[in-house]
């Protein structure tokens, strides 16, 4: 009885010191989900990398629009030349030993005429590679919302246990309390008083099971979310109780059918397969001819010249040229052929991908339903076991109180409503993220 009585002192020293621990290492603020999902999207690095890659291709697009106007540049040349020069004057060369400085300025501008509708599919591609790009970003939304969500609602089931475990400590210390004044007045045996303090014990030992799950679990929250080292989050409960689904009633084929409209994933692989298509008959293109239009002005100053640099640059020498160039492709090393595979190779390998999508979206809806199913059926069952539970516990707790009962009666009653309340919240917890499970199979998870 004394080794009892110590082992119960000293598991109670170590899970005040761990309390005690805590308190003072840890900072700890208030968080509930939607605070939760905001953290983790403003910190997770895929969804990071989605959102810049969207900026490139939003200039993808932009360049692709303007490649239907005229580009522009402009030139100028400033050099100085020394030693023999040559000169026309009065018919004849003169050759002189001069140095001569030169100002050239130069205008140039190109227009595709035709170019067998590679800026018409190019335009195309880009567009739908930005559209895919989107649907990249809020389907790697979709997948931080679920990462919170499943965390953040283990963490709130491991704290339910634990207050279950908690409850059933104090309740059993009660209980070893009355039979301790039972067994003084000589109605129950020392046996029973030795029995329940095993079971205190015990549960002193479960209770300290769920604190350092509910510990591990609140950390990797923690951890997903990147807090500060030395911060603690304080979550803000959700109600799992609910009146209806959505779900229920619906066959696997009718889920299919939103998935397959609802899915970001998989509307981003088709996008991105007639995308590559467009990109596979632009690089095609090039094997046909191409006709540019070209406009060229080109002027300049001369020192050797006596007149003015404005004179010069602006009235004497311009000269303009305007014109259109044909391009034959005829032999280029095989390189257009090359651009032309590698672009099929990319596009086919998007098809394999977007059928390997399709099949991974039914087997997740599929399985996703069935365990949806399977969590509805186990949280009406764990209400009925509750329910039996406590009614047997309340029977023979009233037996042992007139010694009808025994110490083993009891306490197997006990061990059976607690495991039954235990069940339930694992139930009702388990739907609820099963419903989350189901919106993130079928595309239409929000917060």
């Amino acid at each position: 009885m004394k080794r009892l009585q110590i082992n119960y002192v000293l598991i109670a020293l170590f899970g005040g010191f761990l309390g005690f621990g805590k308190v003072q290492a840890q900072d700890t603020i208030p968080l509930n989900f939607q605070q939760a999902v905001e953290i983790a999207l403003s910190k997770n690095l895929e969804y990071s990398i989605q959102e810049n890659n969207l900026e490139i291709l939003k200039k993808e697009k932009q360049v692709a629009a303007l490649s239907h106007l005229p580009s522009a540049g402009v030139t100028s040349n400033f050099l100085r030349q020394s030693g023999q020069q040559f000169q026309q004057v009065e018919g004849e060369i003169v050759v002189t030993n001069v140095t001569n400085e030169i100002v050239s300025s130069n205008l140039n501008v190109n227009m595709p005429v035709f170019n067998s509708g590679r800026r018409i599919l190019d335009t195309q591609s880009a567009k739908l590679a930005l559209e895919a790009g989107e649907k990249g970003v809020e389907r790697a939304k979709q997948q931080v919302v679920f990462d919170v969500s499943r965390r953040y609602l283990q963490v709130l089931l491991d704290q339910e246990l634990l207050r279950i475990a908690t409850e059933n400590l104090e309740n059993q210390k009660q209980q070893l309390i009355q039979i301790e004044g039972f067994v003084n007045a000589g109605l129950r045996t020392i046996s029973d008083l030795y029995n329940q303090q095993s079971e205190v014990a015990r549960l002193e030992s479960v209770k300290v099971d769920a604190e350092i799950q509910f510990e591990n679990d609140l950390w990797s929250l923690t951890e997903y979310l990147q807090l500060e080292p030395g911060v603690v989050p304080v979550l803000e409960l959700v109600d799992p109780i609910r009146e209806a689904s959505s779900f229920e009633g619906l066959e696997l084929m009718q889920l299919y059918e939103m998935a397959q409209k609802s899915r970001q994933d998989l509307n981003q692989q088709g996008l991105l397969a007639t995308s590559y298509k467009k990109d596979f008959q632009a690089i095609r293109a090039m094997y046909y001819p191409r006709i540019n239009a070209f406009y060229n002005y080109n002027t300049f100053f001369t020192s050797l010249d006596e007149r003015t640099l404005r004179e010069q640059l602006l009235k004497i020498y311009p000269q303009n040229t305007i014109g259109l160039s044909l391009t034959i492709p005829i032999f280029s090393n095989f390189q257009s052929r090359l651009d032309a595979t590698r672009s099929k190779t990319i596009y086919q390998n998007q098809l394999l991908r977007k059928e390997s999508i399709e099949r991974k979206v039914f087997q997740d809806v599929k399985l996703a339903h069935q365990n949806y199913l399977a969590a509805v059926r186990k949280e009406s069952n764990s209400k009925v076991q509750v329910l039996a539970a406590e009614e047997a516990f309340k029977a023979v707790s009233e037996r042992f109180r007139l010694g009808l009962s025994s110490f083993v009666d009891i306490a197997t009653a006990n061990q059976t409503m607690v495991r039954a309340k235990a069940d339930q919240a694992q139930a009702v917890y388990t739907l609820y993220f099963q419903e989350v499970l189901m919106k993130y199979a079928l595309g239409t998870l929000e917060y």
